[in-house]
């Protein structure tokens, strides 16, 4: 039996965790196969706007790996090797090392990191196709909630 042929009634029933895992997961994949056919990586594109005063950056300043990683702890995969990930950037020109082992983006950098997001409203309404944004916003409060009901109870 597919998910189409469940009732309303069935699918009330169905694990929110399985299902959230299996849309994180099918999202991350699309979206890194996305970025990959661009010439870049999810993780690339991250090192550039934490280090972009002009996205994340809190202060213009360069960071270590360490510490972008401490930046980037939410979001974050297991498998991504931002070292690796930053010397493909160093390489490319797109950042710089200084002499206390920091990271900063440069100009070519940051025309990249605005080249790289351009992409992003593409990979956005492949995801989005066939989902009103009403429905969307309702599903994100829904899970809003669900992790707001959990999450007071743990200690």
């Amino acid at each position: 039996m597919t998910i189409d042929q469940l009732s309303d009634a069935e699918l009330a029933a169905q694990p929110a965790a399985y299902w959230t895992g299996l849309a994180y997961e099918a999202l991350i994949a699309f979206t890194r196969a996305r970025q990959a056919e661009f010439g870049f990586t999810q993780p690339q594109f991250w090192l550039l706007r934490n280090l972009s005063t002009n996205d994340l950056s809190p202060d213009g300043q360069g960071m270590t790996i360490p510490r972008l990683q401490a930046a980037m702890a939410t979001y974050i995969r297991p498998e991504d090797d931002l070292a690796g990930e930053a010397q493909v950037l160093l390489e490319r020109g797109w950042l710089r090392r200084d002499d206390e082992d920091r990271l900063w983006i440069t100009e070519a950098g940051e025309h990249a990191r605005v080249d790289l997001k351009s992409h992003a409203p593409t990979i956005r309404a492949r995801i989005h196709e066939g989902i009103d944004d009403a429905d969307y916003v309702t599903t994100l409060k829904v899970l809003r909630r669900m992790i707001d009901n959990v999450s007071s109870d743990q200690t």
